[in-house]
């Protein structure tokens, strides 16, 4: 099955020849599950780090903007009816407004960072 002609990787921007339902190509595919076995992932709650992988596994992170090298990036509700905003900084899900300990999406996004 070929990809659109337009379709990008969400990471590299390179374009894609095949369809990848995660949105990346296979190097960065495999950059990003390298990192998400990182040792800097076990400050981590283990079952929000699986909750993150499976997040990104899924496409449910998808990047919206740059501003000074804090990436800004969309991302999907367990559930899928929400959409939340979310940096390495914060995120705007209920966890992670209450800010108690890090939400599965700030760490999807520590994830790719770390995949860079």
């Amino acid at each position: 099955m070929d990809a659109a002609p337009d379709t990008k990787c969400l990471k590299c921007g390179r374009r894609l020849r095949n369809y990848s339902p995660d949105g990346l190509g296979p190097k960065c595919r495999r950059k990003v599950r390298r990192a998400g076995r990182s040792q800097e992932l076990a400050q981590y709650k283990e079952h929000l780090v699986a909750k993150a992988t499976e997040l990104l596994e899924q496409g449910g992170v998808i990047p919206l903007r740059d501003t000074r090298k804090n990436l800004v990036y969309l991302t999907v509700s367990s559930d899928g009816t929400e959409a939340y905003r979310t940096a390495r900084a914060a995120c705007t899900c209920p966890a992670g407004l209450r800010a108690t300990y890090m939400c599965a999406h700030r760490i999807a996004v520590h994830i790719l960072a770390l995949a860079s």
